[in-house]
């Protein structure tokens, strides 16, 4: 069993070598590919260290630019695809996604065939700790919205702390997403419950990043807003 674990980052230097030891310590042997956006404050420069000092299991993958969080996923699960992984994960640098929940997917994934298993924050209640009460509104109700104009059954629908099976971004044609910022976490939970693949949710504590800046923007949520639509009416392809 292969397990490939994408991290994207920009200007996470604080973050990333702590998450990368914490992932490192776990007795599952999963391997890593940092996508780095080109960070101004040396990111790559350090995941390239990790990479020279774990050439098995650590990757990095240089962009020339801030290119977006969907494009970033994008070109680092085919990347993973072409390595051969068998399960796809992929997380934040910040850690708001504890690394201690990675085998809870895999054990999630033994239980039946589903195509992708969400880390939630809202399966069990909800489980977000540090954010600010307009975040929160904002996250809860972005999720409903979505719920309400696709059918999608899911508690979570912009949740990023995720684990694909191979043959699920296999069927999705990676190249023709239309999303890019956090929009793609629906946009790809649609196009696999379209395909016919299981999704499936196991409960997380989110907590908000130890450092560094959100990424979160009002063009992020606009986009969430529209690509909603443009999914429903079947227009979500390139």
């Amino acid at each position: 069993m292969k397990c490939m674990i994408v991290i994207p980052t920009y200007n996470e230097k604080t973050n990333l070598p702590q998450i990368l030891d914490e992932i490192l310590k776990i007795k599952i042997p999963f391997n890593i590919l940092v996508v780095d956006d080109n960070s101004p404050d040396g990111t790559g420069q350090i995941a390239d260290t990790y990479a020279e000092n774990n050439p098995e299991r650590i990757h990095v993958l240089h962009r020339k630019g801030k290119l977006g969080l969907g494009s970033a996923y994008r070109e680092g699960f085919k990347c993973a695809l072409k390595w051969g992984a068998d399960f796809i994960f992929e997380m934040d640098a910040d850690f708001s996604h504890d690394p201690k929940y990675l085998p809870d997917f895999l054990d999630k994934m033994d239980e039946s065939d589903y195509g992708v298993v969400i880390g939630s924050r809202y399966v069990n209640g909800i489980s977000v700790v540090n954010w600010p009460i307009s975040r929160l509104v904002l996250s809860l109700v972005a999720s409903q919205y979505v719920r309400i104009i696709t059918g999608l059954k899911i508690s979570d629908t912009t949740a990023g702390f995720k684990c694909f099976k191979r043959k699920a971004l296999e069927a999705i044609e990676l190249d023709t997403v239309v999303s890019n910022g956090y929009s793609f976490q629906i946009e790809m939970n649609y196009r696999l419950h379209k395909a016919g693949f299981r999704i499936a949710e196991i409960p997380i504590i989110f907590v908000d990043r130890h450092s560094g800046t959100s990424k979160m923007s009002g063009h992020i949520i606009r986009e969430a807003l529209y690509v909603v639509w443009k999914l429903r009416l079947g227009l979500g392809k390139k």
